[in-house]
């Protein structure tokens, strides 16, 4: 797995960024049953950048939490078989890992966010990454069935890697 963190604003936090995200993904990939090496991007910035990521790409003028940039096309969520029938669209050539996207995280709400639902910085950090990685194998909440499928997942990722509110 390759995978690439962008911290742009140089922010701290109480752990190990690059292993939390590498076991977030693990976790989720695992979960998901995704049989590839993967490659993902990982970009942490401030809302005022986040505001001008989330207006450019969504046309809304205002930092949110996370951006997930999905790089398959997926029919439906975490089923690989277009990515299979289409190696050459979906694959790094280089290192044959499946290209699954970009991940795009505002340090000021993962602060913001984490005093808000009362627990910690960890927990609100894993979340997103657990979360956005659901994006980026084709999960959505745009409507009551799939924000319950996408959630239930989430819920079942974050208790398998030990992490809970």
């Amino acid at each position: 797995m390759t995978f690439y963190v962008e911290n742009e604003i140089h922010a701290e936090y109480p752990f190990d960024i690059e292993k939390i995200i590498e076991s977030a993904v693990i976790a989720t990939l695992k979960y998901e049953r995704c049989n590839y090496d993967a490659e993902i991007n990982v970009l942490i910035t401030d809302a005022e950048k986040m505001k001008e990521y989330n207006s450019c790409y969504r046309g809304i003028d205002a930092p949110t939490d996370v951006l997930s940039f999905p790089a398959v096309d997926y029919i439906q969520p975490a089923d690989f078989s277009i990515a299979e029938d289409d190696k050459n669209s979906y694959f790094n050539p280089e290192t044959d890992e499946l290209v699954l996207g970009d991940i795009i995280l505002c340090h000021d709400r993962i602060i913001s966010q984490a005093k808000d639902y009362g627990h910690s910085i960890l927990r609100e950090f894993t979340f997103l990454i657990v979360h956005s990685m659901l994006h980026l194998l084709g999960y959505d909440h745009m409507n009551e069935e799939d924000e319950k499928l996408m959630f239930f997942h989430q819920d079942q990722i974050m208790n398998e890697l030990g992490i809970s509110r």
